[in-house]
C-alpha cells in the first residue's frame, strides 16, 4: 500500500496560507480597533479560503497586502496612505480647483483610484454583506458618488475631507507609528486630525451654502477665515453668515471646535501613558509610574525601557 506524497505546490500553498494566518493574526495584536471589526465581520465563523481558484488567490493575496506585516505588507500599506494623503490634500484645494479645466480630470482620476480602492477591499473582505454595512465604506461610497457625478452633487462635495477621520479611525493612518518608537504621540496626533478634519469640514460646508457666490480662492478663505475665527472664539466680526441658518451654523461650530481645541490641548499636555495589559482587567494604557491598576486596583509590574 503505497501513500502519496505531497507535492512542492502543496506545500507552497500550506506555508502561504500559514504566512496569511501569521500576517493577521500579527495584524490583530496591533490593531484591537481592527481586530474586534475583523471579528465583527465573520461573525466569529471560521472561514476557509482555498488557492484552487483565481479569485481565492487574489483573495489572500490582498489580504495579506491590506493587513499584513510583511516587507511586501508594509510597502503596500505605505503606498496606500500616501495615495490617501494626496486624494485628501486635493479634496481640501476642490474649492479653489473648480471651474478650472484641470478639474473634471483630476476628479475622475481620483474617483477611478478610490473605486479600485473599494474594489479591492471587497474582494479581500471575508463577507462582503457585513462589510457593505460598516460606516466608513459606506461613507466612501457616498465620496464616490460626489467624484463620479460632480455637478449632481456638488453640494454633498464637502463631505469628502471626511474621509481623513475615516482613515484615522479605522487605524490606517497610524499603522506606521505604531510600528516605530513614536507611538506615544498617536493620541495628541489623532486629536490633532480629528480638530483639522473638523476645520476643513465646515469650511467646505460654509463655503458651499454660504460663500459660493465669492467663487475660487477669495470665497474659499473667507469661509476658511471665519470658521478658524468662530473655532477660537476670536470673534473679529468682519465677516459674518447671514440669517438664522448662518447664526446657528456659527454656534454650532464654536461649540464643537472649543470641545477639540479642548480635546487636543488634554492630549498634549498630559502625562504621556505606557501601553501593558492589566493581567486582571484587561486595561491597555496606564500612567509611566503606576504601580497598581486605576480600573481594578490589580498590582503591576510594567517594565522599564530604559532598562
Amino acid at each position: 500500500m503505497s501513500t502519496k506524497k505531497p507535492s512542492q505546490d502543496d506545500s507552497v500553498e500550506n506555508d502561504s496560507l500559514k504566512a496569511c494566518e501569521t500576517d493577521e493574526a500579527a495584524e490583530k495584536d496591533a490593531d484591537g480597533e481592527e481586530a474586534e471589526e475583523e471579528e465583527e465581520e465573520d461573525g466569529h465563523e471560521p472561514v476557509k479560503e482555498t488557492r484552487k481558484t483565481a479569485i481565492g488567490r487574489l483573495r489572500l493575496k490582498l489580504r495579506a497586502l491590506y493587513h499584513g506585516h510583511s516587507d511586501a505588507a508594509t510597502r503596500f500599506q505605505a503606498v496606500i496612505l500616501i495615495v490617501d494623503l494626496a486624494i485628501i490634500a486635493l479634496f481640501v484645494v476642490t474649492p479653489v480647483l473648480r471651474g478650472t479645466e484641470y478639474y473634471l480630470p483630476i476628479d475622475y482620476t481620483v474617483a477611478a483610484i478610490l473605486a479600485c480602492d473599494l474594489i479591492a477591499r471587497a474582494t479581500a473582505t471575508r463577507n462582503l454583506r457585513r462589510w457593505f454595512r460598516q460606516p466608513f465604506v459606506v461613507l466612501d461610497f457616498v465620496i464616490l458618488a460626489t467624484l463620479v457625478f460632480p455637478e449632481t452633487f456638488i453640494n454633498f462635495g464637502f463631505l469628502r475631507i471626511v474621509r481623513l477621520w475615516s482613515l484615522s479611525r479605522s487605524g490606517a493612518l497610524w499603522r506606521p507609528l505604531r510600528r516605530s518608537h513614536y507611538a506615544e504621540y498617536e493620541l495628541p496626533m489623532k486629536a490633532l486630525v480629528n480638530l483639522v478634519t473638523f476645520l476643513f469640514l465646515a469650511t467646505g460646508f460654509i463655503y458651499t451654502f454660504f460663500f459660493r457666490q465669492t467663487s475660487g480662492l477669495e470665497g474659499y478663505l473667507d469661509a476658511l477665515y471665519f470658521t478658524v475665527a468662530s473655532v477660537t472664539t476670536t470673534g473679529y466680526g468682519d465677516i459674518t453668515l447671514d440669517g438664522p441658518g448662518g447664526k446657528l451654523t456659527a454656534i454650532v461650530i464654536m461649540i464643537i471646535g472649543i470641545s477639540l481645541f479642548f480635546n487636543l490641548a488634554q492630549a498634549v499636555f498630559k502625562p504621556p501613558k505606557v501601553s501593558y495589559q492589566c493581567p486582571s482587567c484587561g486595561l491597555q494604557r496606564h500612567d509611566p509610574d503606576a504601580v497598581h491598576c486605576k480600573a481594578c486596583g490589580e498590582k503591576l509590574n510594567i517594565p522599564n525601557p530604559d532598562g
